[in-house]
């Protein structure tokens, strides 16, 4: 019943007893997104194409807050590849490392910025046009301070997300997605740590470090872009860490150290002063002297509570060969940041994960927290999925897992369909061939994401899914909408696996592989095709061999590497891959003319898929004198040419061979037997 218009808001019990229980509660949403970067502005798009009601939260006035104070030397490490000798859009999106995926071809970083690293001021004005010109709904100035939960059997997923921000405005929300990035810096405590400077606070001017002795904590890349920016400038720089320093080119993943930064290298492997040095950081101290210098020294060496600091012992004392035996002007840590959890109320249960993986909360493969079922981590703080992997932490990567992390919400809560597309199987070769050689998701997100193609009864026809994570393969047919009954295939983009690793030797001799026979051994990225005749279980996902990526399959193609990453090649690639999947269906997919379908009828009980989806259907290839000859000089088809036929007066030949059926006028029982 509706309220009449003469009844006064006030005047009414119901809407009253709800203020006085919830006095600040906001509007409800099905979708919240915290934050306005990178991840939650390519969330924000995909919701609002689809109509959703949702609302995206920044604490500051503008989207992309990270970026107005990181990198501290402004210079980002995603290349902005402008060209590709490609008119391909998809295919182009395989090099640009900075573009959020939209409809708009405007919204491509490559008009913002013609620099090969880009300014971070040029990601700030890109992300505040992408989220201007699509209208994305973004509340800024508004910090969320506390997250909890409302149990509610009537809600989605059996509570709601209620919001508070600094306002002490309430809001209720149906799904959380977490796009706040990783924003805590990491902080090693140990006697003296108050003496270090941080990689957010630290001086960016090289004049201010003129002549000085300088030692970085930490080897990532923001350690190196710190010595980078001051190598002219000091005495020497000294840069330690517990672990050994891992290149970008050798272990393919873009996390590690970019050549873009590592000038230190050069300048510690040729002898100028400058070095690196690996110890446990918990294990140091450091200690200021009456000169102001700051001397590393052991923990456990300050243990004795009788020791005078003038009187204090040194490890140099005992050993005149310790490294760090030099006095320092400035410390400085850069040692990477961490998830805020601060924020988020125990009942969510939002956990971080292991030793390795700490600074990230706990997720599935799906991308949903492993203790709040509805809320969802995207960007960079759901790294922890492909960790040391793939490209997930970064905008190249995860624009794709935000759009899988859609798709899965469209089936979960609307009843949408992963998009899939169905084909004939004579073009299951075609198909492959193409997304392996243009799609960009498959190529940034290798072994995360993979193409599944679900055949249908009978192997005539299939569905072909783009870029679903690997690790849920067992519960497709949930995630997805779709069924897998009759087998498929998972299409994937593999390194080797004893190729690439931060001892490794990546530019030896014969480092790749020429020849098709030697697919297997392939070292770099490479098409992998794994055949399914029933779809994994969760214990055979769970429990795959050592290194494998999915369970063992009931066969297995690599297609060989190719030094220009282009897999078009007719005797390397497309043949080898063309028998590997005619061996799986036990059929051939190879397109015939209107003549050898004949001859198959009357001489086979099954027919090739083209023949019985193009020939018995009247849909033979329509013949042409190019063609004819084609035929002729192949074998293919006989000279009716030569017999002393008429030409066709109105135009080019068309061979009767070529027609089709209409040549041929059996009907279906006489090509049955």
């Amino acid at each position: 019943m509706g309220l009449s218009t003469a009844t006064p808001l006030w005047a009414t019990p119901g809407l009253l007893m709800a203020l006085v229980l919830h006095p600040t509660l906001g509007l409800h949403r099905d979708y919240c997104v915290l934050g306005a970067g990178p991840a939650g502005l390519q969330m924000a798009y995909f919701l609002q194409r689809a109509g959703r009601n949702y609302v995206v939260f920044e604490r500051h006035a503008g989207p992309g807050s990270f970026f107005a104070r990181y990198p501290r030397h402004r210079k980002l490490i995603s290349i902005n590849k402008r060209h590709t000798g490609k008119a391909n859009a998809e295919f182009n999106l395989r090099h640009d490392w900075n573009s959020l995926l939209s409809h708009d071809p405007q919204l491509l970083f490559k008009h913002y910025s013609r620099a090969y690293f880009p300014d971070a001021s040029d990601m700030m004005r890109y992300l505040s046009d992408f989220a201007d010109r699509l209208r994305l709904s973004v509340l800024y100035n508004t910090t969320v301070t506390h997250v909890t939960l409302d149990k509610d059997r009537q809600a989605w997923n059996g509570h709601y997300f209620v919001l508070t921000d600094q306002r002490g405005q309430a809001h209720r929300c149906s799904v959380l997605l977490v796009a706040t990035g990783l924003s805590v810096p990491n902080q090693v405590d140990f006697p003296g740590s108050e003496y270090v400077e941080g990689y957010d606070s630290v001086s960016i001017d090289p004049a201010d470090f003129e002549g000085q002795n300088v030692l970085i904590l930490g080897r990532g890349n923001s350690a190196f872009e710190t010595a980078e920016n001051i190598l002219g400038v000091t005495n020497f720089v000294h840069m330690l860490s517990r672990s050994r320093v891992r290149l970008s080119w050798a272990t393919h993943y873009v996390g590690d150290l970019r050549a873009i930064n590592n000038g230190l290298l050069d300048t510690y492997q040729l002898k100028s002063l400058d070095g690196l040095l690996e110890s446990e950081l918990e294990d140091l101290a450091i200690v200021k002297d009456q000169q102001g210098k700051l001397h590393v020294t052991l923990k456990f060496l300050l243990e004795d509570p009788d020791q005078s600091p003038e009187a204090l012992t040194l490890p140099e004392d005992d050993n005149d060969n310790f490294a760090l035996r030099v006095a320092y002007d400035r410390v400085i840590g850069c040692l990477g940041w961490n998830f805020n959890f601060s924020i988020f109320n125990s009942s969510l249960r939002l956990a971080s994960g292991g030793a390795f993986s700490k600074k990230y909360p706990l997720i599935k493969a799906s991308y949903e927290s492993k203790g709040s079922r509805g809320l969802f981590v995207l960007g960079t703080a759901s790294h922890s999925v492909d960790y040391r992997k793939s490209a997930g932490g970064f905008i190249h990567g995860f624009r794709y897992t935000v759009r899988a992390v859609h798709r899965l919400l469209e089936q979960r809560h609307h009843g949408v369909a992963w998009p899939f597309t169905e084909f004939p199987i004579t073009q299951l070769t075609n198909s492959i061939l193409r997304r392996v050689n243009e799609a960009s998701g498959l190529y940034q997100m290798f072994s995360v994401l993979a193409d599944i193609i679900l055949l249908k009864e009978n192997a005539t026809s299939f569905e072909y899914l783009e870029e679903f994570p690997m690790q849920m393969l067992a519960q497709l047919e949930t995630l997805t909408g779709r069924q897998a009954r009759h087998g498929l295939f998972v299409i994937n983009l593999e390194y080797g696996k004893n190729f690439s690793g931060p001892d490794k030797d990546v530019f030896f001799h014969d480092r790749s592989v020429g020849h098709m026979r030697d697919a297997w051994q392939s070292n770099f990225l490479h098409p992998v095709v794994y055949y399914y005749r029933h779809l994994p279980t969760e214990q055979e996902v769970r429990f795959r061999p050592a290194d494998w990526l999915l369970p063992r399959p009931d066969a297995i193609h690599h297609v060989v590497e190719d030094f220009l990453t282009d897999w078009t090649a007719p005797v390397g690639h497309i043949l080898p891959l063309r028998r590997f999947l005619e061996n799986c269906l036990a059929t051939d997919l190879r397109h015939f003319y209107a003549e050898s379908c004949f001859r198959f009828a009357l001489t086979r009980q099954k027919l090739p898929p083209s023949c019985q989806q193009g020939y018995l259907r009247q849909r033979g290839l329509l013949g042409t004198e190019h063609l004819r000859r084609q035929g002729v000089e192949s074998g293919l088809l006989r000279d009716y040419a030569a017999t002393g036929q008429p030409p066709n007066p109105q135009g080019p030949a068309r061979q009767p061979p070529l027609a089709g059926p209409a040549v041929h006028p059996l009907d279906s029982k006489k090509l049955e037997l």
